[in-house]
Order: structure tokens, then sequence, then C-alpha cells
């Protein structure tokens, strides 16, 4: 077998909470349990909201595990589940931040200029350090290297992780007295910032492959609803019963299940993968692709 087998995408994120203090505890216990069993299941929190955030597969894969915990005797709520969207800057290009500030009786400074533009395909983030030693020590380095880091986590656009981003420090500034790797980091995180701001950073939203089988009396009605998710029909044969393969954004598939059984009467079955993702649909500003988790489900 390889070494090495690539981990498929983290689609979907789902808030969770505790019923009670009581449950507090053990709630993470037992989600670090989960975690080291499963590699394709994650936890973290929000920093925004402070919210607990399971991230995994599907929509079946974390209300599994909810419902693992509930078996456990574990009383939590749980919030919709959402899409995992990414961010991608879509051109290069500069930015620059000075952070001077006096924290107490010391001052910090740092000043930084980086170059961001987008990386190939699937080439994920990569730094380049353009600067000589005159300009920024080495020392510094590491302080720009986290600052940045920082921010791919939590993009510009709506908070989701930054992808494929290429970014070069080309130049900055530093005091023999005044400079810290942490003033440097503080510069670093705000440049960054600024420039995915400037680079006309995107939304990228999965889009999946789907496979319907249904009785060909309802096949009319299952494309016409695939095309009411955005869905594109790639193919379609009708021989006694028919297969309809098509690409829909995930965002418009939660729940298909309960949809389809109820269009079929029962009969239809549907497979679904991960294709590829791509720039998400404008949406109108009353309605975002993305609503923070804080209505919890009992």
């Amino acid at each position: 077998m390889p070494d090495h087998v690539d981990m498929p995408p983290l689609l979907v994120e789902m808030a969770i909470e505790p019923k009670s203090e009581a449950d507090q505890e053990r709630l993470g216990h037992a989600l670090a349990k989960l975690v080291a069993k499963d590699a394709s299941f994650r936890v973290s929190i929000d920093r925004e909201s402070g919210q607990t955030i399971l991230k995994g597969l599907s929509e079946d894969h974390l209300e599994g595990k909810a419902d693992i915990l509930t078996r456990h005797g574990i009383g939590v709520r749980v919030g919709a589940p959402q899409v995992a969207f990414l961010e991608h800057p879509t051109r290069r290009v500069e930015a620059e931040f000075t952070y001077d500030k006096h924290i107490g009786p010391k001052r910090q400074f740092a000043s930084v200029k980086l170059a961001v533009e987008p990386n190939e395909p699937g080439k994920d983030y990569r730094f380049v350090s353009k600067v000589t030693e005159d300009a920024i020590p080495s020392a510094y380095i590491a302080g720009v290297q986290k600052g940045i880091e920082s921010v791919l986590a939590s993009g510009v656009v709506a908070g989701f992780p930054v992808i494929d981003a290429r970014v070069e420090l080309i130049d900055g500034k530093y005091d023999d007295i005044d400079s810290s790797p942490l003033a440097f980091e503080i510069a670093s995180r705000a440049a960054f910032r600024e420039a995915l701001q400037k680079a006309n950073s995107v939304l990228l939203e999965p889009i999946m492959k789907v496979e319907v089988v249904t009785p060909s009396e309802y096949a009319a009605a299952v494309i016409y609803d695939l095309n009411l998710k955005r869905g594109q029909i790639e193919h379609q044969k009708i021989n006694g019963s028919a297969t309809i393969n098509a690409t829909v954004p995930l965002i418009n598939m939660f729940g298909y299940g309960r949809t389809l059984h109820t269009m079929s009467e029962g009969h239809a079955t549907f497979v679904m993968r991960f294709g590829h993702y791509a720039p998400a649909a404008p949406q109108p500003e009353y309605d975002p692709p993305f609503k923070p988790a804080i209505g919890m489900r009992a």
C-alpha cells in the first residue's frame, strides 16, 4: 500500500455546544477521542463566536458524530450544517504596514511590505523572503511568517481558510532597539489582510458530482429539481430506469436524500462525491452564502 493517501476535503462544518455545565467537560474529552480515531474529523473554536465547530466529509459524517455523543449520554445542541468554503486571491498586489506603538514604557516597531498573488492550483501557500539582512534581520523573519500564517486560517471575505496564495516579503524596516519578532508578526498580519482585500479574494465552493438512479417516470422532476439547485446535467440515460449525472454546488444539496425520497415516492437513489472547487456564485446581500451557526437545534 502507498505510504501516503490524499485526504479527501473536509466539506461541511457544524457548530456544537453542551446543554449544561456538566456536559461541558465530558464533551471535550469525547471530541478528543473522536478526533484521535478519525483523521477526517476536526474540531476547532471559532475565534469570533467562541463556538465549537466540527468539520468533516459530509452532512451525514458530522451528524453521525453528534449521534455518538448523544448515545454516550452527553447532552448537546448542534447547529445547521454549513458548507466549508475556501478563500483565494485572484490577482497580484502589494501592501505595506508599519507597526509603531508604545506598550507600557517600551516601543514596538516593525515595517513590512508584502506582495501577494495566486499560487498554482493545488500548490497551497508558499512564502518567499526577498529582503536582505540589512532590511530585516533573519531573526525577525519567523515573526513575519507567523503573522501571515495566522491569517491563512481565517480570510477576509467570510473568515474561511485561504488557499493557493504565494506571499513574498519584498521590503521592510526595523529598529536596532525597538523591533521584535512580535512587532513583525503584528505588522505582517495587518499587511497580509490588506493585501488579500486588494487582491480581489473570492469564495470557493465545493461542487459535487451527483448520480441519481430513478424510475423513468420521475426523471423529468429530478432533472428540473437539479436545475433549480444550480446543477449542470452532464449525462442522462433512460432505459427502463433513468440514470442522471450532474454537478451541483454542495450548498444546495443539504437534505437532498429527503427531497429525492419525496419526489420519487421512495423509488430513487443517489450517490454524491466531491468534484472540484469553483468560485461561489454571487449572493444577494440579504442572503449570504454562509451564516454563522448561531441558531442551535436541540
